[in-house]
């Protein structure tokens, strides 16, 4: 990883953290390629049990793309004729989002502050949203004459309905914290002084729980998201009979039992 991305394992948890504050955590091109790294690192590493993404400074989570560097990789696109600078979405926007949201374990998303395009679809990403009292969502897109990406136009509709997101969509503007945790954006507000150790004790949490469920809960709820009711209970079944031969699931039928709390080894 690169100074602009912070990459930490510890206890199970990894923690990748934006870090350009001084940019408001703007995605360069630098940005990109490490935040991609970090977040498939995370996801491949059978030894990271969760995540947590999070962003350094008090002003913003992410605002997106990088219009400073974006104006100029335009221009040479335009001398050149290569058209090369949208291939980012290609390149680095979804591989972060499969990342993210294909995890076969928990993603919490710490949001500190602003989160506009990309950084509010990689917000979106996440399995649970704990945000700061004094952040901020906006699409942004339409206002730059762009469309969605960074999975948002998959995910915000999931989130807030079609309707709603298309109107978000066409209008952007910020909504407040408030504003996200009603639609459902926000899973948690906390006191922004309180964030970082609030999310970083959801995120263990998650990372000393039984990880096999978790992953299977996760797509189990992609899955039922695009197929039928007789196709999602058919996958539950396959899931659960893999959950169901967990050492986890073991250790939680006994530990049940015998009225201890379970210690889950995550397999």
């Amino acid at each position: 990883m690169t100074d602009t991305v912070l990459y930490e394992v510890s206890g199970g948890l990894a923690t990748i953290t934006l870090n350009r504050p001084e940019a408001m955590n703007a995605l360069n091109v630098a940005t990109k390629v490490a935040l991609r790294d970090a977040a498939r690192s995370a996801a491949d590493d059978d030894a990271v049990r969760a995540v947590l993404l999070t962003a350094a400074g008090d002003r913003a989570f992410c605002v997106g793309q990088d219009l400073k560097e974006h104006i100029g990789l335009l221009a040479a696109d335009r001398e050149t004729g290569s058209g090369q600078t949208m291939s980012t979405v290609r390149e680095h926007y979804n591989p972060i989002v499969r990342a993210l949201a294909g995890a076969p374990k928990p993603v919490v998303a710490a949001v500190n502050g602003v989160a506009a395009g990309a950084g509010f679809g990689f917000a979106l990403a996440a399995d649970y949203r704990i945000v700061a009292d004094t952040a901020s969502f906006n699409t942004s897109f339409a206002g730059v004459a762009l469309t969605a990406d960074s999975g948002i136009s998959w995910t915000l509709p999931r989130v807030v309905g079609p309707s709603r997101a298309t109107d978000l969509l066409l209008f952007p503007r910020s909504i407040t914290a408030q504003d996200a945790y009603e639609l459902g954006i926000a899973n948690r507000i906390v006191p922004a002084a309180e964030l970082r150790a609030e999310a970083e004790k959801v995120a263990r949490a998650l990372a000393e729980g039984p990880t096999v469920a978790y992953a299977a809960l996760k797509e189990a709820v992609a899955y039922g998201l695009t197929h039928s009711l007789e196709e999602t209970l058919q996958k539950e079944e396959e899931l659960q009979t893999r959950a169901g031969r967990s050492e986890d699931h073991t250790i939680a039928v006994q530990a049940f039992v015998n009225k201890e709390k379970p210690k889950y080894l995550g397999r």
